[in-house]
């Protein structure tokens, strides 16, 4: 960005009084354009004891699995965008959202917050983001074709929390930051 959202003067990178990180600000009328992380909602909806994912049809990752999942938008709660993502993505209706993982990613400035779903009646299709989508069991699962790794380490909780409870409603929360190297730092 090169130009001030408020006054439209050529904006600077400089620190702010006060502050401590680099930042864009208009030297006219001194707005200070803050980057903030994105929020990135989405669900692992379940049928079935079956997981259903999405092929991308968008970058990053085309071609690569996921679950349905996107940027939050102004307006709706994480739970809400969570859902909706669901019906954009797979053309399906995801009920009885329960917070199910959470990662940090601060290297690309992302927080991912996933919520496990029941599938309503079964029905899912393809939308518009996706290239198809379907469900799939555990060992089904195109593990070297996961777009991502937040996507990667909920599908891994999802099926050893299967293991220890008898209901969704009984999982735990799962809290991590995840590093450009991979690495993992639980909370």
């Amino acid at each position: 960005m090169a130009y001030c959202l408020q006054c439209g003067h050529q904006a600077e990178q400089k620190i702010p009084e006060g502050d401590h990180n680099l930042r864009l600000v208009c030297p006219s009328c001194d707005y200070i354009h803050y980057e903030n992380p994105k929020v990135i909602c989405g669900a692992l909806v379940i049928y079935e004891q079956k997981v259903l994912l999405c092929r991308r049809a968008i970058e990053p990752r085309y071609g690569y699995w996921t679950l349905p999942a996107g940027f939050m938008e102004i307006g709706e709660t994480i739970a809400q965008g969570a859902l909706r993502e669901t019906v954009e993505e797979a053309d399906a209706i995801a009920t009885n959202p329960h917070l199910y993982c959470i990662y940090d990613i601060p290297d690309i400035g992302q927080i991912y917050v996933l919520y496990l779903t029941d599938l309503q009646d079964g029905k899912f299709g393809t939308g518009i983001e996706s290239l198809e989508c379907a469900l799939f069991s555990e060992d089904e699962i195109p593990w070297d074709e996961i777009a991502f790794e937040a996507v990667k380490r909920t599908l891994n909780h999802y099926f050893t929390d299967r293991q220890h409870h008898y209901n969704h409603n009984d999982f735990p929360l799962h809290q991590e930051q995840i590093a450009k190297d991979k690495s993992i730092k639980r909370y």
